[in-house]
This record gives C-alpha cells, structure tokens and sequence, in this order.
C-alpha cells in the first residue's frame, strides 16, 4: 500500500462529521516579528487535543470487523493515546493504552476518559512501544502504530488539505517531528497538489532522530531523551514514514527547550493558544530565526496539540516570567527591627510592583546580628520597570542586591 493524494482525500471523507476542522488564521503578532505573514493551523482545538484523531479513526474504518473484534492496542506519549481510545470507543472497540510513565497525568486522565484501559511503562515512547509489543503478543490485539502506518498518516495528511484550500496561496509549511507520520501526510498532501511549496519538519535539539537520518540516509536510532516536547520525543523515526519525507520535506531545522518554552509562553501570552511542546516547535523555530527565505512569504505553522499538564504550564509561565526580566529577584538588607518589612514592601508596592514572595533567610546577615537577609521575588510591568523599582529602592537607603 502507498500514500498518495487519493488515499489522504478517502480519509478526508472517512474522518468528516468526527474530527474537526479546525481554524487557520493570519497573525500580525508573529508575522511582524518574523518578516513574513504568519498563520496558525490550530490542531490544539481538535477533538481530543491534538491532531492524532484524524489517523487514528482512518485507521480503525478501514480495519476489518474480524479485527476490531480482538480489540486494539497502543502505545503512546499521549496524544495517539487520546485519538485511539476516542476512535475505538466510537466503534465499540476495546482499547488498551500504553504510556509512558512520565506522560502528564492529564492526558492519561484524558485517555481513561475516553474509554481506554491505561498501562503505564517506560521512561519514553521507545520504552512503552516495546511493552505494547509484548501485550499485544499476550492478547492477540490489533496493533494501531501511532506513526509508520499508511492509513494513519493519510489521515494526518488531511490537515495539508485543509491547509491548502483554506490558505491556496501557501508557500511554506512548517510541521513538528516525532515519529514522521504526521509531516510525510501533510507533505505528501501539499506536494502532490502544490509541488512548490516548502515543506519544513521542526526537531527538539536534544533528539532529533529524523535529521540524523536524512544526514545519513537512512533511519538511525539515538539515544532516548526527554524534551519538553514530549510527545515529539522519538528516538526512531518510522521507516514507511521516511520514505516520505525524503522524498517531500525540504528541511529539518531544530530548536531548543529554551526556545520551546518560550514559543509555549508567547503563544498562552499573545495568542491566547495553549500549546504543548511539540505544538509550539513550529513558532519556535519561527521566532528563532531557524529558517531562511521567508521574506513576503505566506508560513503556516502547525500547532500539533495542546494537551500539556497544567503544572507545566505554571512552571513556564514563572520561567518566562523570571527570564524577561517581568519577574526580579533581588534580596535586601534589612535592620531587623519592628515594621521594617513591612515599610519596604509598603515602597515597593508605591514604585509599582507587586510582591509575589518575601522570605527572610536567616536572622542575622553578614552586616551582623542587628540584620536580617530578605530574598524578594517581584512582578514588573517590563524589565524597565523592574531596574527602576532597584534603584529607587537604592536610593531610599534599601541595601539592595540584584540576582
């Protein structure tokens, strides 16, 4: 079997009325920025979260009754877990689900939600594929890969149709890379109808197996790592998958997890979007500078999913926060008398700040026992803000050490 425009375009019609299509829209925020007009293709509002819906319920209608009455059975980081176990569920279908043991703990909520029985194993995707393996051979289930399969990437691929009639005069894609199955669908899609249009995969630097293999020419194995873009953290690209890629992606850039995690914070800050990791990897790369020859183009970034736990994005949002200078920390000097603290808090409060923690290390300083160390973490309104804030406070009198 081969993936080509006709098979993507039957998943088209085997996935219409279950999974959305879902919203492209122009971005002058990130456009400005980037010198190029900038749309995103939100697969973080699908069904499930993400985008893996679309290959998944290709793949259970085109399973035969025969299978689907021994039950299916997975593995996955998350988002694949999600969009089998809906699938499944909407076919009467049991499903089994094995995930990491470090996926978020929503979408393993999320996924028992749908109706799946949940096996957690493994540190990464790698790791739990191998546990499916083994469950599969014990149960006799039918196993639905997440990624190299020609029915679940022509569902995938039904996002660069999407893309292509919402958006016909596209000139660059950018798409995130774990496995492949979703950038060799949508690449296949768009150069089969538009063969001119630049087709880019988007890699975390610390595991980019599917770079590594291009450079090499064949797929190559690296060592597991977990990026903050976990659901793109694959050590093996699929083999069927990269067939595709090599003969229809462009290039494959990567990006870093400081890089990821800011992508993640401007897109909940500017765009209202909460994306996951691997859904932010396009922007990423776009506000990073990664790729060349986007002057006047029309760049479509793909955000892939937005199942990331909440504490994560809390983590973020305070990194974000501390890293732009909108967030200061700095410790103060204080004579360890009564009200002190609080007139100090009362001066920041007047200078426009907020104060978000205060904490007293110890009950002497090294100016002595009469002094107290005060440890402050600040919100300002810039970083502006913030070295106005120290040193009105310098010159108040405050010992103040900036951090």
């Amino acid at each position: 079997m081969e993936l080509n425009l006709n098979k993507i375009k039957e998943a088209q019609s085997n996935i219409k009325g279950v999974a959305r299509r879902t919203p492209l829209f122009y971005t002058s925020t990130y456009s400005d920025r980037c010198g190029c007009s900038v749309y995103l293709k939100c697969e973080n509002k699908q069904k499930t979260g993400a985008f893996k819906l679309r290959g998944a319920y290709n793949k259970l209608v085109n399973m035969s009754e025969e299978d689907k009455a021994k039950g299916v059975i997975a593995s996955s980081a998350g988002n694949h877990a999600q969009g089998v176990a809906y699938a499944a569920t909407a076919f009467g279908v049991k499903s089994t689900i094995v995930m990491p043991v470090t996926a978020p703990m929503s979408k393993v909520a999320a996924t028992k939600g749908y109706g799946a029985e949940v096996v957690q194993a493994g540190q990464v995707y790698d790791e739990c594929y191998a546990k499916a393996v083994e469950l599969q051979k014990e149960t006799g289930a039918t196993f639905l890969h997440p990624f190299n399969d020609i029915d679940v990437m022509a569902g995938q691929g039904t996002i660069g149709l999407e893309i292509i009639e919402d958006l016909p005069n596209v000139d660059v894609v950018m798409v995130p890379i774990g496995g492949g199955g979703l950038i060799a669908g949508i690449a296949t899609a768009l150069k089969s109808i538009k063969p001119d249009v630049r087709v880019i995969g988007v890699q975390p630097e610390i595991i980019a197996s599917t770079k590594a293999s291009l450079e090499k020419g064949e797929v190559v194995t690296l060592p597991g790592a977990k990026s903050l873009a976990d659901g793109i953290s694959v050590s093996t690209p699929g083999a069927d998958c990269f067939k595709y890629i090599q003969k229809y992606v462009d290039e494959v850039v990567t990006v870093t997890e400081d890089e990821i995690a800011l992508a993640m914070f401007n897109l909940m800050e500017r765009s209202k979007l909460v994306a996951e990791g691997a859904g932010a990897t396009p922007l990423a790369a776009l506000l990073a500078g990664k790729v060349t020859g986007l002057e006047g183009k029309n760049v479509v970034a793909l955000i892939s999913g937005g199942n990331v736990d909440i504490a994560t994005s809390a983590k973020i949002i305070e990194r974000e926060l501390i890293m732009l200078h909108r967030r200061i920390r700095f410790s103060v000097e204080l004579p360890d008398k009564v009200g002190q603290l609080g007139t100090l808090i009362s001066d920041i409060s007047k200078l426009g700040g907020n104060v978000v923690t205060a904490r007293q290390d110890a009950n002497w300083s090294e100016k002595g026992l009469e002094y107290a160390t005060v440890n402050f973490e600040v919100s300002a309104e810039s970083p502006e803000h913030g070295k106005h804030m120290v040193e009105e406070l310098k010159g108040k009198g405050y010992l103040v050490t900036a951090k």
